[in-house]
């Protein structure tokens, strides 16, 4: 298992900034060969559960998440959405906050921790540099487009 942490500013108020983050099927048109299924009625809540089917045709895997504490930002506090990831090859969790920063922005900190199945801890380090690249491109994305 592998962890990392990204930390962004974006020039947006706090609930767009949560708003983007946390539209679950928008992650499958910034993460490349991946779609975003929603298994549970909205809205996001403790609970929901979706699906990112990652790969090309039959060569792909299903990563399954369920949200485990949803708590949107409001004037006094930071968002925090924890999502634990249960799928057959994915395990883990990720942490998205979501607090004021400088000048009006949002500040946004995403903690995970990945492991990957059968993958030998001797591919940790890659691991690790592939998804702090992957995720952080994720992250950019979803912040700049609607």
């Amino acid at each position: 298992m592998v962890t990392f942490e990204l930390e962004r500013t974006a020039p947006l108020p706090l609930a767009e900034a949560w708003r983007r983050l946390t539209e679950w099927p928008r992650h499958g048109e910034v993460v490349p060969l991946t779609r975003v299924t929603v298994a549970t009625p909205a809205p996001t809540h403790v609970g929901t559960v979706f699906v990112a089917r990652s790969g090309f045709g039959p060569l792909g895997f299903d990563d399954r998440m369920e949200v485990t504490v949803w708590r949107p930002p409001t004037d006094d506090e930071p968002g925090l959405c924890r999502l634990e990831k249960r799928g057959r090859v994915v395990r883990g969790w990720a942490e998205i906050e979501v607090r004021p920063g400088p000048g009006g922005r949002s500040r946004v900190v995403w903690r995970e921790e990945l492991g990957v199945r059968l993958l030998p801890g001797l591919f940790d380090p890659v691991l690790a540099r592939v998804a702090r690249y992957v995720f952080g491109r994720a992250v950019n994305r979803l912040l700049r487009t609607e």
